[in-house]
């Protein structure tokens, strides 16, 4: 993707329709502060650096994990598709209190050098971390997309922190009921139960696995969803009672156009629709890949499409989008 597309970049937030401005419901509206191009700078005045991420919303604090994309970007040669690499840079967190000013907390997850063997080290590939508080364990669990350059390995791997920010330590990967993990998101229901759910069978598939009480292990109840559709990136969600799943089209790097499904349990069945994303250049998601959907605290109904522009041709230079979503007579919109 060209970096001039990056005219629809947010500075995280600022095309938000409003965001919490201190501890109580009072938001004041960002609509007007979007600003094309430049790069999202933390509180240091450096550049944020996270990537197919997610946020953990932990008492009053928003904590942003994502990858950090750092170094020259190389294709991986002998690929079906244009596979554009940096080396795995581990997993950043940044947090913040309005979702607008970032804190640069720390590398979170640390990769290994010098020992490919290992899955977190510098020549794997580590996507996509989502992070889970456990109210039983007081632990705090992270799951990721680990992955060699061929992505023919293709695990979830988890790792856990006694405190939001980390360090995490890296306890291992797995292979869902001996299924295939690739892009992948993290869910945790109003009843306590946590999923992964992750493009699976080539990206065939996308499939829905209920993890263990402790959050640590894939269990055998699993479902697969969106069958032969070709479905990756899935961002997860609920409201009203509903679950509601936004995918992207498999084109690598490249943008395409999103689509979404509806379910009345996670497990389905789940009821595909068309592309939420309405207006000009819906049909590339206003040239992003959705990863993520955020609920925004003390907001019922309230809820942010969270995207990354990627630069295939640079990948540290990738940025970012965030929209407000809508719902309008039963559907699911996102206007740019």
């Amino acid at each position: 993707m060209k970096y001039t597309y990056m005219k629809y970049l947010l500075i995280f937030a600022l095309t938000l329709s409003c965001y919490q401005s201190s501890y109580s419901k009072s938001f004041k509206c960002l609509a007007d502060t979007a600003t094309a191009g430049k790069t999202i700078l933390d509180e240091d005045g450096k550049p944020v650096n996270a990537h197919g991420g997610g946020v953990l919303y932990y008492k009053g604090v928003y904590y942003f994990f994502g990858e950090i994309k750092k170094g020259n970007t190389w294709l991986v040669p002998d690929q079906h598709w244009e596979d554009y690499r940096v080396p795995a840079g581990g997993i950043s967190c940044y947090s913040s209190t309005d979702l607008v000013h970032w804190k640069n907390r720390g590398v979170a997850l640390k990769p290994t050098t010098n020992n490919p063997g290992y899955d977190i080290d510098t020549s794997r590939v580590i996507e996509r971390p989502k992070v889970i508080y456990n109210k039983e364990t007081k632990k705090f669990v992270m799951w990721m997309h680990i992955d060699k350059n061929d992505y023919k390995y293709s695990r979830g791997g988890v790792a856990v922190s006694d405190k939001p920010w980390g360090p995490y330590q890296y306890i291992g990967s797995v292979k869902p009921n001996n299924q295939m993990l690739r892009d992948m998101n993290l869910f945790k229901d109003d009843d306590g139960k946590a999923y992964l759910i992750y493009s699976s069978e080539d990206n065939n598939t996308m499939q829905i696995c209920l993890l263990s009480n402790d959050y640590l292990k894939p269990t055998k109840h699993y479902s697969r969803i969106l069958i032969n559709k070709k479905r990756e990136s899935p961002a997860i969600f609920k409201y009203s009672g509903k679950y509601y799943l936004i995918t992207s089209g498999c084109s690598g790097w490249s943008p395409n156009a999103a689509a979404y499904a509806v379910a009345d349990h996670i497990m389905g069945p789940w009821e595909e629709h068309g592309n939420p994303c309405k207006g000009p250049n819906a049909d590339s998601s206003f040239y992003s890949q959705g990863g993520f959907v955020l609920p925004v605290a003390n907001k019922p109904g309230s809820f942010i499409f969270m995207g990354d522009i990627w630069n295939k041709l640079d990948l540290e230079q990738s940025r970012y989008l965030w929209l407000p979503i809508r719902f309008v007579k039963g559907e699911i919109e996102i206007y740019n």
